[in-house]
């Protein structure tokens, strides 16, 4: 790890940008934050994990952001980790290289985690590019009544405002500031206090899975996670892993991400009855595409997934864990 940078000074808060050959849109992520900068002191961070498509070298020319140039892509998690060390501020700001903030989307989250001791995490409104909604509340831990009622469609059974308190996602208008287990990782505002409570993330995970394994460990650690709405962040989404692998590729690390996931921070129990919900929706996926001739390159790779996962378990190589009390409210 190399960092440079001529901020070198105490900030109130950190703005930590992850980047890996994030081009245009890196430069339209820290441009949005020079438009529309906080009103508390702050610092601007890049960990570059060894860009090769010219970003790293047009960082080392940005005069007002402190670079952490890694020799190799050592993924989100890790990476995120080094900024923690290096800043001593208060606040940390985590935003993708691929989104771009809003005017008074900072200072709103600032105001709102310390609007009381107990809000340790907030995480704006997230937009598509085309100005939509981009769902970013979801529950956590995922279990077998929201994996079958979202992939059969039951929810259609169910009232409307039920569907979106119980299932959120796409569910859920995010129209109201609201607690959360778990929320998008592409833009976070964090209190130092849960760091050093809960610690970082867990490098493990490379890339996928650590924020929905961090945030949980959070909701544990008895801080509260809220979804503030006045604030928003434009998030284009997937640009990174787009330059890194095909689409298959790519559903094929979220899937193994969750699996981890789940091998990490549930009980074996929880972990089984995903598991066989996630084989029979696969298996009826399969069986469905064969009688309508479309491709089974997707299902019979997931399955193929599944199908090892719970080998794995049965045999107890990946037995689960037990979910840990609560620590104790450390303020």
């Amino acid at each position: 790890m190399n960092a440079t940078g001529t901020n070198q000074v105490t900030a109130e808060l950190a703005i930590i940008v992850v980047n890996w050959n994030g081009g245009e849109l890196l430069k339209r992520c820290l441009n949005s934050v020079r438009t529309f900068p906080p009103g508390a002191s702050f610092e601007l961070l890049v960990v570059d994990n060894s860009s090769t498509d010219g970003s790293r070298e047009w960082l080392e020319t940005q005069t007002d952001v402190r670079l952490i140039k890694n020799a190799e892509n050592v993924g989100f998690a890790k990476a995120n980790n080094q900024a923690f060390k290096l800043s001593n501020a208060r606040l940390f700001f985590l935003l993708n290289s691929d989104a771009e903030i809003h005017a008074q989307t900072l200072d709103t989250l600032i105001a709102t985690i310390r609007a009381a001791k107990e809000i340790g995490v907030v995480g704006p409104r997230l937009l598509n590019p085309d100005g939509s909604l981009q769902p970013s509340v979801w529950p956590n831990p995922t279990t077998p009544f929201e994996t079958l009622t979202n992939a059969f469609r039951l929810y259609k059974l169910m009232p409307k405002r039920v569907r979106a308190e119980r299932l959120l996602g796409y569910h859920w208008d995010h129209s109201e500031q609201r607690k959360a287990n778990l929320l998008s990782g592409a833009a976070l505002l964090i209190k130092r206090e849960v760091i050093d409570d809960v610690k970082g993330f867990d490098e493990r995970f490379h890339l996928y899975g650590e924020d929905t394994e961090w945030c949980l460990r959070v909701v544990r650690g008895a801080w509260t996670i809220l979804f503030e709405p006045a604030a928003t962040v434009t998030h284009y989404g997937g640009a990174s892993a787009a330059k890194r692998w095909t689409n298959l590729e790519k559903r094929r690390a979220e899937y193994l991400a969750f699996f981890q996931f789940q091998r990490l921070a549930l009980s074996r129990r929880l972990v089984l009855g995903n598991l066989l919900s996630g084989v029979f929706i696969v298996s009826t996926q399969w069986f469905w595409r064969l009688l309508t001739l479309q491709s089974r390159d997707e299902p019979s790779m997931v399955a193929k997934l599944y199908r090892d996962e719970l080998m794995a378990v049965f045999s107890g190589k990946n037995p689960g864990k037990h979910e840990p009390s609560p620590s104790r409210v450390r303020r």
